[in-house]
């Protein structure tokens, strides 16, 4: 709804603005005949449309406030009409460059109006339609009985949320006289299968931290868009921020974590870079590949399967470092470890062994920046440590990342665990193209500098 609004606003607003052109500003600049009007206006209309896909603007916005979503749409006009009239002016007659300021200003304010204007028609026909029960997001209620009650009150209260409750899960295992009973905790996974709700809501006053992860976190395996009701008490002492969905307070646990463009730049800046990387060093990696071969027997590459994106698992390549030892198993390398090769120890030392990991970013299995891809053993391991570790795996793993610039060291107790977390977490709660290239920059310096592992 939103696409084919965006396309006839835009349409009607290139059309208002040739014609309110054409009578201002006729001694200025030549008319459009109506037919060259449709065209170009179509043309242009195709442009926005990809500036407002790489910009979000088809994102489940109507979880958004409707200002926040006209405040995006203005931005966007804006920053794309400034630089369609600087195009524009630097090749065009001294005749139209002598009022670019009023048509720019015209141009910018028709389209906003227009395609704003759209939006908010959309709007209010997709909460009809919610609220008349033709738009319906199944939803999945898990709490104890009564915050359910009071929660499914809420949602019953305003239709136009277009939450469609299909039952609860209980946490104190009593059931809640107006939802249906479809398990309790240990049952949610099953019921996730099963059911394949869109959204989960989550309300308690009881569950401990560690529990409430766990539950979120197999929300979101199963791709739920999962929400929590915040403590009354989290919200007065400001402990929580809410987010706002039709007024009704719910933070947001899995919200998208890039906008489209900045995507579409990262995984444009992992394939320029890998292809530079691997062609302009090729003489390098040769040399590096005959000396591994050389220094002991065995292959250049080690290949060892590592979990990716979605907890799919591949198989990620790497100079091999170490000697040839069958019986070694999934192990970590340890400090100063007697297994490495001489030629192993230097390339682990600048990280010159993480190379051939560029194919796999050239693949899609990887990506330059991300959390480090783990042995398939360690993540059931540490998952069962800590209930929330496959959140890591929402985003491409990376040959680099936070947690290798700030701090390296192989994580075995639980401690350990969740403190290399905390970096994998902050990059993927803060992720963005700026701080990639933030990250690579830094890990420049640290293969300059050697910190590498021995």
């Amino acid at each position: 709804m939103q696409l084919v609004s965006d396309l006839v606003a835009l349409e009607l607003g290139f059309i208002a603005y040739q014609a309110v052109r054409n009578a201002m500003f006729a001694s200025v600049v030549p008319a459009f005949h109506l037919s060259d009007t449709l065209l170009v206006g179509t043309i242009v209309a195709l442009g926005w449309l990809l500036a407002f896909w790489l910009g979000g603007l088809y994102r489940d916005y109507y979880v958004r406030s409707p200002f926040a979503e006209a405040f995006t749409v203005l931005r966007i006009v804006f920053i794309g009409s400034l630089i369609f009239f600087i195009a524009i002016y630097t090749d065009s007659p001294e005749s139209y460059q002598r009022s670019p300021r009023y048509v720019f200003l015209l141009y910018w304010l028709l389209i906003t109006l227009s395609v704003t204007t759209g939006r908010v028609i959309v709007r209010t026909i997709q909460r009809t339609l919610r609220m008349r029960g033709i738009i319906r997001i199944p939803t999945l209620l898990v709490g104890t009985a009564s915050r359910v009650t009071d929660l499914n009150r809420d949602v019953n209260a305003d239709r136009g949320l277009g939450y469609s409750v299909i039952g609860m899960i209980s946490l104190d295992g009593h059931a809640s006289p107006d939802v249906a009973l479809l398990g309790t905790a240990a049952d949610l996974e099953r019921v996730l299968d099963v059911h394949r709700p869109v959204e989960m809501l989550i309300t308690t006053d009881s569950t401990s931290h560690d529990e409430l992860l766990k539950i979120a976190a197999q929300g979101t395996d199963a791709g739920c868009k999962v929400k929590i009701v915040p403590d009354m008490y989290e919200i007065v002492s400001g402990q929580a921020r809410t987010h706002q969905v039709y007024g009704a307070p719910l933070i947001h646990v899995n919200p998208e974590l890039m906008k489209p463009w900045e995507e579409f730049a990262k995984r444009l800046l992992d394939i320029t870079v890998s292809i530079l990387i691997l062609i302009i060093g090729l003489p390098v990696w040769c040399v590096i590949a005959l000396l591994v071969r050389l220094s002991s027997p065995g292959p250049v590459f080690f290949v060892q399967p590592r979990v990716g994106k979605n907890g799919k698992v591949f198989s990620m390549y790497k100079y091999r470092s170490m000697y040839v030892d069958l019986n070694r198993g999934e192990t970590w390398t340890q400090k100063n470890d007697p297994r490495v090769t001489p030629i192993g120890r230097f390339i682990r030392k600048s990280h010159l062994d993480e190379i051939p990991q560029l194919w796999n970013v050239l693949r899609g299995d990887m990506s330059l920046v991300g959390p480090r891809p783990e042995m398939p053993n360690f993540v059931e391991k540490f998952s069962q440590m800590v209930p929330y570790y496959r959140r890591r795996h929402k985003v491409r793993p990376g040959v680099t990342g936070w947690w290798q610039v700030k701090a390296q060291s192989n994580p075995e107790s639980r401690e350990e665990i969740e403190s290399r977390l905390r970096y994998d977490f902050f990059y993927i709660e803060n992720i963005s193209f700026m701080l990639d290239l933030e990250i690579i920059v830094r890990t420049v310096f640290v293969m300059l500098k050697g910190h590498g592992r021995a």
